[in-house]
């Protein structure tokens, strides 16, 4: 969970928590629930799953792996709710007996949504609908909030301690089979709770309750007002998607170097916070009609759609151009360079989750599908090395400016190859060519 400093510094999540839980087939009582969370304390990864539907095969589509939220999308992991249609999320608040609340479910309700969900539509283009189902009420926890020692880098037993007392006394008042979506909101201002610990908890063997597998929950224990987009930066874990950030070993300098502003998995505070074309060809929001895999040695000529037009959405169009959205043409070109590897290469323009973005253009990343979250799987490649831009508001300036601007052209260096921005379309689409080698 990302936090906001002075002087456009920002710190960033600690990696997430996993953990193993023995199943139960019903969650009733306090001894019940700590027999289930007991083997919490040990943490290890999540193995993808043997079995996954299939996915829209293509030439570029990388084989998902087993790393931790791979971003491989031959196949998608079930393991995961995939974000077609509508989900359901129920909002769980936990208050606790050494803090009397000084906020209402229905204000921290305000603080997320429908920021969070019409994040997600926009995203989507319409195709997922994130439909929360928040409780009005607050529900004790039976112990101090100092007693769970919740912080960042929180510590598998105590971890385990919160999710157990609050399962337990959750459990007689939700129907967890209703729901696709957990969170447990905390008292944003009990004396233990640190906003800094905001993450979501993988269960390497789910939880048993109402009839249904608990694989995951996301803990949220943000301020009042919280950080903007915390929310939909955890529910995206919650779709397979990886940490994009990088995090320095010493905890120390820049954090935002792999992608900066481009994507809300690197940063939510992110002038241009969309998520990459990538992304959403992962969770089925693209058509494969929308993606080109560039193949040969011939040079392909074609047009990109601003990744966040969508319908009824207004493009940035050149001056004197009508401006109108469009949303189902081709969102993201791929060439592929290794096993596990593709450049991709989108437009990015003012328009949609990017209404306040830097610069605009065609942006090039490299895609890395055996690389864990939060070690670099994916890396803006910076088309204007030399120059920063948009200091006073961007998470990491030298890739506010990466990409490549119109009448312009950038060869990716150690891959040969060259994308030229020809033109703009009526519409606003970009008119580009790619030649591999």
């Amino acid at each position: 969970m990302p936090r906001q400093l002075p002087l456009g510094k920002r710190t960033r999540e600690a990696f997430k928590g996993f953990g193993h839980a023995a199943a139960r087939p019903r969650l009733r009582s306090t001894a019940a629930v700590f027999t289930t969370l007991s083997a919490v304390a040990a943490t290890s990864l999540i193995a993808c799953p043997s079995v996954a539907e299939p996915f829209a095969a293509a030439p570029c589509a990388l084989t998902r792996t087993q790393v931790h939220h791979s971003e491989g999308l031959d196949t998608w992991n079930t393991a995961y709710p995939r974000p077609t249609g509508t989900l359901d999320a129920v909002m769980v608040f936990l208050s606790f007996p050494d803090s009397r609340p000084l906020t209402t479910p229905a204000e921290l309700t305000a603080d997320h949504f429908p920021a969070t969900s019409s994040y997600f539509e926009r995203a989507s283009y319409g195709r997922f609908r994130l439909r929360p189902h928040p409780l009005r009420h607050w529900i004790r926890m039976p112990r101090p909030s100092t007693a769970y020692a919740i912080q960042r880098d929180w510590a598998a037993p105590q971890r385990a301690a919160y999710l157990r007392d609050a399962l337990a006394v959750a459990d007689p008042q939700v129907d967890f089979s209703r729901y696709d979506i957990i969170y447990f909101i905390a008292d944003p201002h009990a004396p233990g709770v640190d906003s800094d610990a905001t993450k979501v908890v993988n269960l390497d063997t789910p939880l048993r309750a109402d009839g249904t597998d608990i694989h995951r929950i996301v803990t949220v224990f943000e301020n009042h007002p919280p950080d903007r987009l915390v929310l939909a930066h955890e529910t995206g874990h919650v779709f397979d998607l990886p940490d994009l950030y990088h995090r320095p070993v010493d905890g120390k300098g820049d954090w935002d170097t792999h992608v900066g502003d481009w994507d809300l998995m690197g940063s939510q505070f992110g002038l241009a916070p969309d998520l990459f074309g990538w992304h959403k060809w992962k969770l089925g929001w693209l058509e494969p009609r929308q993606v080109v895999c560039v193949r040969g040695d011939r040079p392909v000529r074609l047009t990109l759609e601003s990744l966040g037009a969508g319908p009824g959405q207004p493009t940035t169009a050149p001056a004197g151009a009508p401006a109108f959205g469009v949303g189902r043409g081709t969102k993201l070109a791929v060439v592929r360079t290794g096993a596990e590897s593709v450049l991709a290469f989108e437009a990015r323009g003012s328009v949609g989750n990017d209404q306040h973005s830097c610069r605009q253009g065609i942006l090039v990343y490299r895609v890395h599908a055996g690389a864990e979250s939060g070690d670099g799987p994916v890396q803006v490649i910076d088309a204007h090395p030399g120059t920063e831009a948009c200091w006073e508001g961007s998470v990491y300036p030298p890739l506010a400016d990466a990409p490549v601007a119109l009448g312009e052209s950038f060869t990716v260096p150690g891959a040969g190859v060259r994308v030229e921005v020809e033109g703009r379309t009526a519409s606003g689409a970009w008119t580009v060519k790619i030649a591999n080698g």
